[in-house]
């Protein structure tokens, strides 16, 4: 096996074991999965807390119906509402409502000590944290949005 190949197959299985930490802490306290919080987390971090449909999937890596079946669930616990364009009826925004907003602050809370409990030392030197970041990027793993104030 080459070691493109191995190095691939182990960031799969490491990917894999970090969606499965951050689906059972979201899941047992706040009852998201990482998807439903990623979807929350950019909603959140965008212009007035809304996003159009389109927009979201591109963010996100999804297709439009992907989108359409990610949102549906949050839709009908109150999480997220959709919002018609008034200049364009073609246009659907997703919008986070006020229980979306704190339901987000508190899975960032849950996300970050996660993330914390992951990374931490002394496995992890704070400059293996941070090159690792660097290695992500140069791969096409870009972060999210900086926070806009929209309540994340």
């Amino acid at each position: 096996m080459s070691d493109a190949l191995d190095v691939s197959l182990r960031l799969v299985k490491a990917q894999t074991a970090l969606v499965r930490r951050f689906d059972s802490r979201l899941g047992s306290l706040y009852g998201v999965s990482l998807a439903d919080f990623m979807v929350l987390l950019h909603l959140g971090r965008a212009e007035g807390g809304r996003m159009r449909r389109v927009d979201l999937a591109g963010a996100l890596g999804l297709t439009a119906s992907g989108v359409t079946r990610g949102l549906g669930p949050l839709e009908r616990i109150g999480l997220v509402v959709r919002e018609a364009d008034a200049r364009d009826a073609r246009v659907a925004y997703a919008a986070l409502t006020d229980a979306g907003r704190e339901r987000l602050a508190d899975c960032l809370k849950a996300a970050g000590q996660v993330a914390a409990e992951v990374f931490a030392a002394p496995e992890w030197a704070p400059a293996e944290v941070e090159t690792l970041s660097a290695l992500l990027t140069r791969m096409g793993g870009t972060g999210l949005p900086e926070d806009r104030g929209a309540g994340a």
